[in-house]
């Protein structure tokens, strides 16, 4: 959530921002409120001031001038009814300004590159050559019925569209590259790994950016203040809601794995067969809270984390800048990482690592104290994904293909899988 004393003050820094973003609605009207709310708040600070000094005044003329402390006295009390008035008009402002805080996305950072959509990404680098076929190589959803480790049908037949069965070898390898994930993220990072709560509060929701924006995008339970978790980010920042940490202890590093669930995955028809849009797929999540002047940093260094997951499994992969017009909703700046899918001949998402500088924090009132007894500050939040398990195994599938139908996975898997080889059956 924005500061509302940004668009008291800073409206104009704020305006600029925002505009990498192209239309933003509500943005109008939170300016509007935002210069109200300063000159209600100049009114109310006279106001007071001139009570102060008529009440001392009143003092005074009760002993000296009788007469014309009772004129005095009448001035006071029409004082203090417009000081009640505009008291009550700065409430109710803030109110609504408040209401559409909760709506307005977060301002991009200035190194956001201009832009309206993902054509307009800048690409910073590029890991890895694609590998090379004498065949045609196949999509995922292909392979994987050939090799009966995915079942699209029984999904579909237990749970409806966009929900897939993994069997056997299918199975193993999911848990196989969420073990590898985490291991590689707890030893060689130092991420420490939490088991969160699949169901979420509201509030939880709200703090991280979901709510009240998305909700028609979440899943919920019966208790309307319950929520399926569209992603281990949300109770993973939501640990330290409420708190107030030591600076000593910045930064904190989590990692963690959970199913998510999400209902606009393959929205607008995109992405309709195989395993990039689900309705829920596994992932692990890479969450941090820092001090502000190192979030820069550490989105840099979370970002290198996530694509060490790439470089171990041998996928090519590339790096690109979101522009403003393609920054989600809660996000100051993000890095994608996209890996190369042979049998779809093109680079796609399979995680982004974002700064939500305080975005985040106001939002779930998460501080920091730089030293005992100093006043708290909002401290800053990132994560990313580290990696979605269901798009890995896609790659996978798609660059370790052979003519014959059969894929070999890379070496470093072996230990978890047991195999290293899939066969059609």
């Amino acid at each position: 959530m924005l500061d509302r004393k940004l668009l008291t003050d800073g409206l104009e820094q704020v305006q600029q921002r925002m505009a990498l973003r192209g239309d933003v609605p509500g943005l109008d009207r939170a300016a509007t409120l935002g210069k109200e709310r300063r000159v209600l708040i100049q009114r109310v600070e006279k106001l007071r001031h001139d009570l102060k000094a008529e009440s001392s005044r009143m003092k005074e003329l009760v002993k000296s001038e009788p007469a014309r402390a009772v004129e005095l006295r009448e001035s006071l009390k029409a004082l203090s009814k417009e000081q009640k008035e505009m008291d009550a008009k700065l409430k109710d402002v803030e109110f609504e300004l408040d209401g559409l805080l909760l709506v307005l996305p977060n301002l991009p950072h200035p190194s956001v590159p201009a832009g309206k959509g993902d054509q307009d990404n800048l690409l910073l680098r590029q890991w890895g050559e694609p590998p090379s076929f004498d065949f045609t190589p196949r999509p995922h959803w292909e392979l994987g019925e050939r090799l009966e480790i995915l079942d699209f049908e029984r999904g579909a037949k237990l749970s409806g569209a966009r929900f897939t069965v993994l069997n056997g070898k299918g199975a193993r390898l999911e848990r196989a590259l969420i073990n590898f994930m985490l291991d590689l993220h707890t030893d060689s990072h130092g991420y420490r790994e939490m088991w969160t709560p699949f169901l979420v509060l509201r509030e939880s929701m709200q703090g991280t950016g979901q709510l009240p924006k998305f909700e028609e995008d979440a899943f919920k339970i019966a208790d309307s203040e319950l929520f399926l978790v569209p992603t281990a980010e949300v109770p993973l920042t939501n640990l330290h809601r409420d708190e107030i940490l030591d600076a000593e202890s910045l930064p904190l590093k989590y990692t963690a794995y959970t199913p998510c669930f999400r209902r606009e995955a393959g929205a607008h028809g995109r992405d309709t067969r195989g395993l990039i849009r689900q309705h829920q797929f596994n992932k692990v999540e890479l969450v941090k809270f820092c001090r502000p002047e190192e979030s820069e940093a550490e989105l840099e260094a979370l970002t290198l984390d996530a694509e060490q997951v790439l470089q171990k499994l041998g996928l090519p992969y590339q790096v690109v800048a979101l522009c403003g017009g393609d920054l989600g909703f809660s996000a100051a700046k993000t890095y994608d990482l996209e890996v190369w899918m042979p049998g779809q001949d093109r680079y796609r998402e399979i995680s982004s690592c974002s700064s939500f500088e305080d975005f985040q924090a106001r939002r779930a009132r998460i501080r920091f104290r730089r030293e005992p007894g100093t006043k708290p500050e909002l401290l800053h939040t990132l994560n990313g994904s580290g990696l979605a398990v269901g798009r890995t195994l896609a790659a996978l599938l798609e660059c370790g293909q052979k003519a014959d139908g059969s894929v070999v996975l890379p070496e470093v898997l072996e230990r978890y899988t047991g195999f290293r080889v899939m066969e059609p059956v």
